[in-house]
């Protein structure tokens, strides 16, 4: 993450995507990455984001993914965690976009928030349906499986965001389109679902 006001709009917008679909998948996992590269990998972060390199945010950051690495991955008390987690991924996904764009004017600063707050909750709404489809199978396959998945795609899309803004940032849309297109298949047969009780009731 460079200074924003060196580098392209575009490339800005396609790093905000990543950050922000990565911190809907595991916040503290983006967070302390973030950090650490910023610290051993000479990352120039925004002056905005500069804490994120200081010892008590990664340390903070570290523990608390540590937290989430094994909770996530307990069935149902994982679909919990997710459900209390949509109040904390999603408005700190949008305040580090805003305060990544510290340098722009305010009204480009809440445009930025809105992005990622939004992109956020894309990332969260997809990950928690996942979840709630896959607890009925069997262990290890479902919860442990998906989580793992999920910790290596944050980490990841985080790192690439960095290094390749506009890669991470087509990522992530293709990911949004994804969800998106799961969300309208699932509203479709739930749609059907209801239809046939009804026509069976009528009968």
């Amino acid at each position: 993450m460079l200074d924003v006001l060196k580098i392209p709009s575009t490339e800005l917008f396609a790093l905000l995507l990543a950050i922000g679909f990565a911190a809907g998948l595991n916040l503290y996992a983006t967070v302390a990455v973030l950090g650490l590269l910023a610290r051993f990998a000479s990352l120039p972060l925004p002056p905005g984001l500069q804490i994120l390199q200081s010892w008590p945010v990664i340390a903070a950051s570290t523990a608390l993914f540590a937290v989430e690495f094994f909770a996530d991955k307990i069935p149902a008390f994982d679909l919990i965690w997710n459900a209390l987690h949509t109040f904390i991924r999603v408005p700190v996904a949008g305040l580090l976009a805003y305060r990544a764009t510290s340098q722009l004017s305010p009204e480009h600063q809440m445009l930025a928030a809105l992005v990622g707050a939004l992109v956020a909750f894309i990332a969260h709404s997809g990950k928690t349906a996942a979840r709630v489809a896959v607890t009925p199978s069997p262990e290890p396959v479902s919860n442990i499986s998906l989580s793992l998945g999920e910790d290596v795609l944050a980490i990841g899309l985080t790192w690439m965001a960095t290094k390749h803004p506009y890669m991470a940032g087509t990522v992530a849309l293709i990911l949004v389109a994804i969800i998106f297109l799961m969300v309208r298949l699932v509203i479709r047969a739930m749609r059907a679902l209801f239809r046939g009780a009804e026509h069976q009731v009528a009968r």
